[in-house]
């Protein structure tokens, strides 16, 4: 049975995603939770900013960087609204965050957006990527796979032609 504070945090990652979109960016959202589960940080993709790196998990992990200590990040939780790429997962380890929950799949996502230029999916699980490191991250997920408030993030997103949300 998931835990109800990781499914509330998970909520709040769609909430982030959902304002991404309202701005007109990519539907994704993370948020940073320290051990208390106080949100200390949210991040809205920034495709439009910062380019095809500019995914919210690795934003989010450069700025948590900046803010806090490596102790302290160890014990935080990131929450997605959809699995981590390998560059997301690769920026979470780095950035030396302890935990990590996403809702919906990188292979379900994939299914959802297609071949759109925007967002080239990767077929690799974030576990393969985070258990390949010497720090352990734990790592939750997906939790929210078949919850349709994951999938209706990207509802008509990626009919669109590239750059246009």
């Amino acid at each position: 049975m998931p835990d109800p504070d990781d499914i509330a945090h998970l909520r709040h990652a769609f909430t982030v995603a959902r304002r991404a979109r309202a701005n007109g960016k990519h539907p994704f959202g993370a948020t940073l939770v320290d051990e208390q589960g106080r949100v200390l940080m949210e991040q809205e993709n920034a495709f439009d900013t910062e380019g095809r790196t500019g995914h919210a998990e690795t934003v989010l992990s450069r700025r948590a960087c900046a803010a806090y200590s490596a102790e302290e990040l160890a014990r935080t939780t990131m929450y997605v609204s959809a699995e981590p790429c390998a560059m997301c997962a690769g920026s979470l380890y780095w950035a030396g965050i302890g935990r990590l929950v996403y809702a919906m799949s990188e292979e379900k996502l994939k299914r959802i957006i297609g071949p759109h230029p925007d967002n080239l999916t990767l077929d690799l699980p974030c576990r393969v990527v985070l258990e390949s490191g010497q720090r352990p991250v734990e790592v939750i997920g997906p939790l929210l796979e078949d919850d349709p408030e994951a999938a209706a993030l990207h509802d008509g997103v990626w009919d669109r032609p590239p750059g246009c949300h």
